[in-house]
């Protein structure tokens, strides 16, 4: 298990590299768009270190600004629950 910044817990690796994979989704995405970093912080209302954290896949990241992130660029996601499970 891994320890990000500005968390308490350890998360998984599996967790982990899907963070790493909404934050490359959303840089991805963005450089699609022609955006730089300050038009996506500016749009987001956030800090454009802030777009840095959530693009590099940073664990500590407010799940709503990377959601909002997404958004922004017309990505969204989909919960895949445990085999057997539902999600409520």
């Amino acid at each position: 298990m891994a320890q990000g910044k500005r968390i308490s817990v350890d998360i998984g690796e599996e967790a982990l590299q899907a963070i790493k994979d909404l934050g490359a989704a959303a840089r991805l995405a963005r450089t699609a768009a022609g955006e730089g970093q300050a038009a996506a912080a500016a749009r987001l209302g956030v800090h454009v270190q802030t777009i840095g954290r959530i693009e590099s896949g940073e664990p500590g990241v407010a799940i709503g600004h990377v959601m909002g992130m997404l958004a922004l660029y017309g990505i969204s996601t989909r919960l895949q629950p445990p085999a057997g499970e539902q999600v409520a």
